[in-house]
């Protein structure tokens, strides 16, 4: 068991639209993060929540005639309902347009950086996307469009605030390539240091309040101005401590915590590991320790989002296949780097090869043993047998082994330790034939097993006490993979736990723990 405090966040989304599950793929993946870090004995905040200010919420609002208040209200209510259909464990949730705790914080870091001396106006012209939030350099965009959206960016000219960032290039190249801000996968962290080596300009930090269409925090006095939403919105990872109200979250979890750790997709890594940093650094408060970054999703080869039009309900997914089966798949099947591409027939196959043919087999079969040749009883603990080897050292190694994956955001490593059980578990069924031994042992003595031939865990000779030890060690395994598993699958993990529980003085009657799911 370790001590400590872990802080881990997900990116906060846009409401202009409900959840899909590009977004659920980024939450599970920090849910994971949270729960691991629980599980080892760590202090552990959760936040995630929603990015009520932004232009695009108010052009969502525009376009179906109702007030924008209302639809972020309705939509944001929407990404808060994820909790139970994908057994989410967040602990708090922040929404930028009505908490009181955000707007103080944004202002308190506003002026914290106009003290610096980090603050100043200017006219300005250029292209901006209004779905990305942002004014893109002409070499930056693709065929003259928005690389993410595909659309022609609008040419803006107003005067805004702008944020001294060229001043924080030389610290930033030192904190990225010295490690003290760890971005991981390497190929991440080695885009940003070529952002940052490509030279960094000063970037607007506002909006004329015409052009915001009155919606957003105001720019401290400045009542003609907006505050830029990625500003708004980056500071949530503090605000929601409490930055600006007071109080010892923010000391106990950012100040003072050991690790600070953002969960975001590749689209937005120059905010975070750009911006973010140098409003910190200009602020003189402590900086993310970790940046994990995951790719996108896909259909048919094209990105997950609502401006395609090709979004995927999460909620709907789950309640079809289960958050069993959609966790497993995102977890599994999601690599660390590079996108993936998304079909029901993948995420059937992958439920049924790993949990229904996989966990789901291993660990009936091991309580179906117990009950078959054991009536139920749990052989006595004792020394695993000889050639339980690889099963042994495949539960003593995954621990660590998911631990080294996670700490870099390597999902599918770490569940790639968690099927190292499994598979050496089947193997060792297969292996050993435990029915053969039972045979052996009924053939030796006619009354062993029998409950009126006294003491039916007692087993038969030499061949009930092999029984009996590799019914022991198949057990043991199957708890292990409960206790590993419950990060990333917590109520199937709660199902085995049980399934091998027995302080009752036996193991409950087996149950099928995972449906195969039909591929009509």
């Amino acid at each position: 068991m370790t001590s400590g405090r872990f802080y881990v966040t997900t990116a906060i989304p846009y409401v202009n639209a409900r959840p899909h599950l590009g977004f659920a793929l980024e939450i599970v993946q920090a849910d994971v993060l949270a729960r691991h870090r629980r599980l080892r004995g760590e202090a552990v905040r959760f936040l995630t929540g929603t990015d009520d200010n932004s232009l695009t919420n108010v052009l969502a609002a525009e376009a179906e005639r109702v007030p924008v208040r209302e639809l972020v209200a309705r939509n944001a209510a929407a990404f808060a309902a994820l909790r139970d259909p994908l057994a989410l464990s967040f602990d708090d949730f922040i929404r930028t347009s009505s908490d009181p705790r955000h707007r103080a914080g944004v202002e308190r870091l506003w002026h914290a950086c106009a003290a610096a001396g980090d603050l100043y106006r200017r006219h300005y012209e250029g292209l901006y996307c209004v779905g990305c939030e942002r004014f893109y350099a002409p070499a930056e965009l693709r065929d003259g469009r928005c690389p993410d959206h595909g659309v022609q960016p609008q040419r803006v000219a107003e005067e805004n605030w702008f944020f001294r960032l060229s001043r924080y290039q030389q610290r930033l190249h030192e904190l990225v390539s010295g490690g003290s801000l760890r971005i991981e996968p390497a190929a991440r962290r080695n885009e940003v240091l070529g952002l940052i080596a490509g030279g960094l300009e000063d970037f607007s930090v506002s909006r004329s309040r015409a052009r915001a269409r009155g919606w957003g925090i105001g720019v401290p006095g400045d009542p003609d101005q907006v505050v830029y939403v990625w500003w708004d919105a980056l500071g949530n990872y503090i605000t929601a401590l409490g930055y600006g109200t007071g109080g010892a979250a923010y000391r106990d979890w950012w100040v003072s915590g050991d690790r600070r750790v953002h969960v975001i997709g590749k689209g937005i890594l120059r905010f975070h590991a750009v911006y973010w940093v140098a409003m910190l650094l200009s602020a003189g408060e402590p900086l993310p320790t970790d940046i994990l970054v995951h790719d996108y999703l896909t259909v048919e080869g094209r990105k997950l989002s609502k401006s395609n039009g090709n979004v995927i309900d999460p909620v709907a997914l789950a309640g079809r296949f289960g958050a069993d089966a959609v966790r497993w798949w995102l977890l599994r099947e999601v690599p660390r780097a590079g996108d993936t591409d998304f079909t029901v027939e993948r995420l059937a196959a992958r439920n049924d090869e790993d949990l229904a043919n996989g966990v789901g087999n291993l660990v009936n079969r091991v309580v179906t043993m117990v009950h078959r040749y054991r009536q139920g009883l749990l052989p006595s603990a004792g020394p695993a047998p000889a050639d339980a080897g690889r099963l042994v050292r495949a539960c003593r190694q995954a621990p660590g082994r998911v631990d080294d994956a996670l700490a870099v955001g390597d999902f599918r490593r770490a569940t790639g330790a968690l099927w190292a059980i499994v598979e050496e578990g089947n193997r060792y069924v297969e292996a050993v034939r435990p029915w053969d031994l039972a045979r052996s042992e009924r053939n030796r003595d006619p009354g062993a097993g029998n409950p009126a031939a006294g003491d039916p865990a007692a087993g038969g000779g030499a061949a009930g006490d092999r029984l009996d030890g590799v019914l022991g060690v198949l057990v043991w395994a199957c708890r292990r993979l409960a206790e590993e598993l419950a990060p990333f699958l917590p109520d199937a993990a709660a199902r085995i736990a049980r399934q091998c529980d027995a302080s009752s003085g036996r193991l409950p009657s087996p149950e099928p723990l995972f449906p195969r799911i039909a591929r009509s």
